[in-house]
């Protein structure tokens, strides 16, 4: 039996716990040797590295369609502090060094989100779907990803969208962050667009480079376990292009994604039985 941590015995203190573990993770960014991107330019770089969008609306979650109407309000406060960020040589893009103070004036929403392996309305719920976005255009450009976590658990279909399984990103302020550093001799930059219905995020640069990217999927496997769980194993590879004559250079894996799936499986899906 999973011992309980302090928190859960005692809930009140949880209030006291996010507030130490903010202040610390912040302590530790000023002192971890990186150069956090903070600039935000006024005009496009000329290059599209990039583009990707979805819908922002998830009508297969099972929860009232409040949460995803206050998940759209989030994802627009927290896109203003992103939209146009310039990310120069050198420098270490931080989703929540960019967003710290983004609901300083206006207070996010309650939306959904997965609090230990449960799906729950939370303060800001729902700025995983920007966290996603940004990983996603991240691994089709050159830029190098330092810091990633993946969902333990999927409870509900994703929004259709063009990417493939496993690539995900979630974030936990005082916990869990994206990062991504530019190890390149060009400056690239985020932009975060909306229409009525989908988010759209792109990564652009100074120039073209000699090679483009695309994220792919290997190997996905979907395994029921023996106490009934329902798993998905894949591995996520970065594939590279020369930019002149679209020859493939090389592909090399990223990391090997797992989770719980939560919902059904559309029919027909195959899916291995693991035995005791």
């Amino acid at each position: 039996m999973a011992r309980k941590r302090l928190t859960q015995l005692f809930p009140f203190l949880i209030p006291l716990r996010k507030w130490q573990r903010k202040r610390w993770y912040y302590r530790r960014m000023e002192r971890d040797g990186n150069r956090y991107a903070a600039v935000l330019g006024q005009q496009d770089l000329p290059a599209e590295v990039f583009r990707s969008s979805c819908p922002m609306i998830n009508r297969d979650t099972g929860w009232p369609l409040v949460y995803q109407r206050n998940k759209v309000f989030n994802l627009r406060l927290a896109a203003r502090c992103l939209d146009g960020l310039l990310l120069r040589p050198g420098e270490t893009f931080s989703f929540w060094h960019s967003v710290r103070f983004a609901d300083r004036d206006t207070p996010y929403r309650e939306g959904l989100a997965e609090i230990d392996g449960k799906l729950t309305a939370q303060y800001g719920g729902g700025l995983c779907m920007l966290s996603n976005l940004l990983f996603w255009i991240f691994c089709n450009g050159p830029l190098t990803v330092t810091e990633r976590w993946g969902h333990d658990v999927k409870d509900f279909p994703e929004p259709e969208s063009d990417a493939p399984q496993g690539v995900d990103a979630t974030v936990a302020e005082g916990w869990q962050d994206l990062k991504a550093r530019n190890d390149t001799q060009q400056t690239f930059q985020i932009r975060i667009s909306f229409d009525e219905s989908c988010i759209t995020g792109r990564l652009l640069a100074e120039g073209d480079g000699p090679f483009r990217y695309r994220a792919v999927n290997r190997d996905l496997r979907y395994v029921r376990r023996p106490d009934g769980s329902l798993w998905q194993t894949v591995d996520v590879c970065r594939r590279t292009i020369r930019a002149d004559t679209g020859e493939p250079v090389g592909e090399t894996l990223l990391y090997t994604n797992r989770c719980r799936i939560g919902y059904p499986l559309p029919a027909g899906t195959e899916i291995e039985e693991e035995r005791a």
